[in-house]
């Protein structure tokens, strides 16, 4: 009889508290997460076609930025599109990421009861992620079995950075968002959550940090969309870092569709740093490095 799959990637224990992560991001003076969307139209010819060429590239993309990145943040949807061979891609190339950076499934999922405690064992324990992000509008029942799960985190969607945020997450006299950041610090294991807030909208982070002053935020949007790192920090930087900026298409996509391996990852490289040099000098005006 098969059994539940179990990831050989040992987790990233000392990343499991808010003082571990900022311990690594004083390390590395930088709090970029890298975003894995390997997008079949995109990823230059020199890696391959299909499942080989997607694995291929991510892992040279991991190898290219792991001096600067805290997190990597694999968009399960591009595998999945590949069927149980993306997944098994997928799975390999989590198992490659060191136990040093934080691993964050963008699974964006969202149920209740026994479901979602499956769903929550599948990226914790099957996939070996440190994270998953999570759809809260079911509520508390669709959320707590992912934080009962210690030494792991749960990141909320609260703020989106898409135009079609505008069609929920506003409503109300007082916003919807606001409401999910404040209900959601009452949920058992509230201390495993963090939040996702796009950075297209940095100056509502000022509103974000109202609601939840302590918690960690991924912050997407940074690069290819537009956000800055000066106006993330500027507006949603606590006094112990509390940001994983992530950025994607803008160092994965660097170099160009007909680039070589090595130039894609010498592109990948040479856009990290810079968004970590950004990081730095933010770090520095806050004195924490």
């Amino acid at each position: 009889m098969s059994a539940p799959r179990l990831s050989r990637r040992s987790p990233a224990i000392a990343l499991q508290t808010p003082e571990g992560l900022l311990s690594a991001i004083h390390a590395k003076g930088s709090y970029l997460c890298v975003g894995l969307d390997p997008d079949p139209a995109k990823i230059p010819a020199a890696f391959g076609a299909g499942v080989e060429g997607m694995e291929a590239f991510c892992l040279a993309m991991v190898q290219a930025t792991q001096h600067v990145a805290v997190a990597y943040k694999p968009n399960l949807a591009f595998f999945e599109q590949y069927g149980a061979a993306g997944w098994a891609a997928l799975e390999r190339v989590v198992e490659q990421i060191p136990s040093d950076v934080l691993v964050i499934a963008d699974a964006k999922r969202g149920d209740i009861g026994n479901t979602a405690t499956r769903y929550a064992r599948a990226m914790f324990e099957g996939l070996g992620a440190d994270a998953v992000t999570v759809v809260p509008y079911m509520g508390r029942d669709s959320i707590e079995p992912f934080t009962a799960f210690e030494g792991r985190w749960t990141i909320l969607l609260a703020l989106t950075s898409n135009p079609g945020a505008e069609d929920f997450e506003f409503h109300g006299d007082r916003p919807l968002y606001r409401e999910v950041l404040r209900k959601s610090q009452t949920f058992q294991g509230a201390q495993r959550l963090m939040f996702v807030v796009g950075a297209t909208r940095p100056a509502m982070l000022k509103q974000v940090r109202e609601e939840a002053p302590h918690a960690f935020l991924l912050v997407p949007g940074v690069g290819a969309q537009g956000g800055t790192v000066e106006d993330v920090a500027q507006f949603g930087m606590n006094d112990h870092c509390g940001l994983l900026v992530n950025s994607s298409r803008g160092i994965l996509y660097a170099a160009g569709p007909d680039a070589t391996q090595e130039e894609s990852q010498a592109a990948a490289a040479n856009v990290a740093e810079d968004l970590a040099a950004q990081m730095r000098a933010t770090l520095e005006a806050k004195g924490l490095v």
